[in-house]
């Protein structure tokens, strides 16, 4: 990872007069997203990327516990950053980076709430930022299994670099805003607002706020009702205890399923619970279940027929796994690096009552967006 801006491997048309932007992606230490561990940001001129920063940092003081869940996804450990200075610090260059630039992400909410909440822990002032989601961009323009974010920036042409590495998420969220502008403006007018109107949308705002005003945000106020949780220096008994990261989405509510759903639908009757970050929110994806007539459900228990695992998640990493429980090591023949969806309580849950009988199948997030939008896979078994 670079210390500090550089040149960005150049990609996009030759000119798209305007398209100026930051893109930005943050990877964090545990459940908390204000936990910042590292930052990639891709700056774009003219629909061109033309440099890019990237910066390991300590989280914030009493949030810096290292889960393993997310080490698993990232690789990055707490000695990484031992000597790396705190978020608060690095922002102050995230900050420099950016300037007057609309960020752009890949779930902006996300990497926005990380720079707010962090800020927040830090009893720092929140600056105003505007930004744009390119996942929300891609499921509007591209005809994808999967809007994650590698699967997007294939779409836009662009060969991705190692997923969850921030740095190279910047790139492949850049290059899918740059494509999107290029399919959907005409040349000389593919601003960030022009992309974000044609599809009926505008840029969001992040509010300025001075330190300690206000109301913190959502994802602040949780992490303050669980004192010492994310706290390094504060031991813990289990690291089961950690919660499941709520860097993925809200669990939402569990709607009632559909009465006139058809029975001949695969999920119809079924028990689906969701893991990991797919192309929607959690919420959506529940409500589009039960419309089939799926009863949904936060956890994975006896009664759980169906769990619907995103991150990248693909049938064949099951192959990797063998028929007990994951315990992190590829096994098989082949024994290839399975996705690190598999290492989700959730996953490992569902694995285990594999192990012991139970029916229960694990669906990738093409697999449940093919049975929501109508193409019709066998039932799941």
């Amino acid at each position: 990872m670079t210390a500090g801006p550089g040149p960005a491997r150049p990609w996009g048309p030759p000119a798209q007069p305007s398209l100026d932007f930051t893109a930005i992606d943050f990877e964090t230490a545990n459940g908390f997203r204000g936990s910042a561990c590292a930052v990639g940001l891709v700056r774009v001129r003219d629909g061109r990327m033309t440099e890019r920063a990237a910066w390991l940092m300590r989280p914030p003081a009493g949030f810096d516990r290292f889960d393993p869940r997310n080490t698993r996804i990232h690789g990055i450990r707490p000695e990484q950053v031992a000597d790396a200075p705190r978020f608060a610090e690095v922002h102050e260059r995230i900050a420099d980076f950016v300037g007057s630039d609309v960020l752009v992400a890949h779930n902006a909410a996300f990497d926005v709430g990380v720079i707010e909440s962090g800020l927040e822990v830090s009893g720092r002032d929140v600056p105003s930022y505007d930004y744009a989601c390119s996942l929300t961009l891609a499921r509007r323009v591209y005809r994808l299994a999967s809007y994650a974010l590698p699967s997007a920036a294939r779409e836009a042409g662009f060969t991705p670099g190692r997923h969850h590495d921030a740095l190279a998420d910047a790139e492949a969220c850049a290059a899918i805003l740059i494509d999107i502008g290029a399919r959907t403006c005409a040349r000389g007018e593919a601003s960030v607002d022009a992309v974000l109107a044609a599809q009926g949308l505008r840029r969001s705002t992040l509010p300025a706020r001075a330190a300690g005003q206000g109301r913190e945000s959502r994802a602040t106020r949780q992490a303050r009702l669980q004192p010492g949780l994310f706290d390094a220096t504060v031991p813990l008994a289990d690291e089961r205890d950690l919660p499941d990261p709520m860097r993925w989405p809200d669990e939402g509510v569990n709607p009632e399923p559909a009465t006139d759903a058809d029975p001949a639908h695969p999920l119809y009757g079924q028990t689906v619970v969701f893991t990991g970050g797919i192309g929607m929110s959690r919420q959506d994806a529940k409500r589009r279940a039960a419309a089939h007539g799926a009863r949904t459900a936060n956890r994975v228990t006896a009664q759980t027929t169906v769990l619907v695992v995103g991150d990248g998640f693909s049938a064949a990493d099951l192959a990797a796994v063998g028929d007990g429980p994951w315990d992190g090591e590829a096994r098989g023949p082949a024994a290839v690096p399975v996705s690190s969806a598999l290492g989700h309580r959730k996953t490992r849950d569902a694995l285990a009552r594999r192990a012991r009988g139970q029916r229960l199948a694990l669906v990738s997030e093409g697999e449940f967006l093919r049975m929501v939008d109508g193409d019709r896979p066998a039932a799941p078994g």
